[in-house]
């Protein structure tokens, strides 16, 4: 059985497969925004989240089990992502985001049993380790979205952004968890404001850690490899 870094070639496979899932991400964020605005075509953003949970499935599925629940949490977000254009239902958006949310958290949690198990620094840990700080924020972005459904004016939104088509959570994500804090939207209620604290003190702490971990794994690498 071939062997690399304690795992065999089936994983190995697996593993590349994190950096076709955060080039979907990147594109997510780059191209949708632009096909939207020149010719308004929000299922475009759809066809690119459904790739995201395609994608995040297959990269985190080297065992049955994990295929099977990770596909139980996709359909439901799958399903209120595309129900949306033959009928609006507030109870099944709601239930799809709460899934998409635990399908991000189950994909994170194994990405990072792969990155912590890992004993030389590598393409695969480096890309592993970015892939992690994305989902973070979609997963909070599904979360957040979540709760304003749920509880509707948890989140005050700018004039512009409802111009525009109404709050971009995944947005607001990424602002808090970076925080930036450009105000556009704002979190109103405690849970809202609770909610914003913890997203952007783990997505401090995730970066402070893992540059650490990833430097001290490198640092001792090469001290390895000069002692032999």
């Amino acid at each position: 059985m071939d062997q690399r870094d304690g795992f065999p070639h089936g994983k190995v496979l697996r593993k590349r497969s994190f950096f076709t899932l955060l080039i979907i991400i990147l594109a997510m964020l780059v191209i949708a925004p632009l096909v939207n605005e020149f010719v308004h075509l929000r299922i475009i953003l759809d066809i690119f989240w459904s790739a995201i949970f395609i994608a995040a499935i297959y990269a985190v599925s080297h065992k049955k089990l994990h295929l099977i629940i990770g596909t139980l949490l996709a359909l439901p977000m799958l399903a209120s992502f595309w129900s949306k254009y033959f009928f609006h239902h507030t109870g099944l958006l709601a239930f799809g985001s709460i899934c998409g949310a635990a399908f991000f958290c189950l994909a994170i949690f194994h990405i990072l049993v792969f990155i912590y198990n890992q004993q030389r620094v590598s393409k695969d840990l480096i890309v592993g380790a970015a892939l992690v700080y994305f989902l973070m924020a979609l997963a909070w972005a599904f979360i957040v979205g979540t709760v304003e459904l749920l509880h509707p004016g948890s989140y005050a939104v700018a004039q512009s952004l409802k111009d525009s088509g109404g709050p971009d959570f995944l947005y607001y994500s990424f602002v808090t968890m970076t925080t930036l804090g450009y105000g556009d939207i704002t979190p109103l209620t405690k849970l809202a404001r609770s909610l914003c604290i913890l997203e952007a003190v783990i997505g401090q702490l995730y970066l402070v850690v893992s540059v650490a971990w990833l430097v001290g794994m490198h640092v001792s690498q090469k001290m390895t490899e000069r002692s032999k």
